[in-house]
């Protein structure tokens, strides 16, 4: 018997960066973007961190100083893409054991000079402990990677 997949979750946003800036904006100041409210440590989150290379952890920081793993970064090509593991399972805790992470691509297009379009896919999230609790958080009680996407790109034109 297979295992039933579970379908991937994408979004898209433009933002009013060249590709470069857009890249660097989302990477380095992960955590001026992403709701503090969507963390799993047991401390307030301060900030979220990508590292900027193959073998990076991705993770939050907490109010405390403890940090929490979210991930693994699996592919690093900036400007154009970078790849990470979501290790978070059903339950909405770290799960160690790489055979359990789904993925998260991030590219980023050029859509003119000034212009980027982020796109997301969240794939491979059937083999995740319970997956589809992920999936179903993150598409309907979430509002989607695309929500997210665009609060990026609000956070990053009024920065710019």
């Amino acid at each position: 018997m297979s295992t039933p997949t579970i379908p991937a979750l994408t979004g898209t946003a433009t933002v009013a960066l060249p590709q470069e800036r857009a890249f660097r904006f989302f990477t380095e100041n992960f955590g001026s973007w992403w709701p503090a409210d969507y963390h799993i440590g047991q401390a307030d989150m301060v900030d979220a961190v990508i590292e900027p290379s193959v073998g990076g952890r991705w993770f939050e920081r907490g109010a405390d100083g403890s940090e929490c793993d979210w991930g693994r970064v699996l592919a690093w090509e900036p400007p154009h893409r970078f790849l990470v593991t979501w290790q978070i399972n059903g339950s909405w805790q770290f799960d160690p054991d790489p055979a359990h992470a789904s993925e998260i691509e991030v590219r980023f297009v050029p859509d003119g000079p000034e212009q980027t379009r982020v796109e997301l896919e969240h794939r491979h999230l059937d083999r995740l402990v319970d997956g589809q609790t992920i999936h179903d958080m993150i598409a309907i009680q979430g509002g989607g990677w695309g929500t997210l996407l665009e609060l990026f790109a609000k956070t990053a034109a009024a920065q710019a």
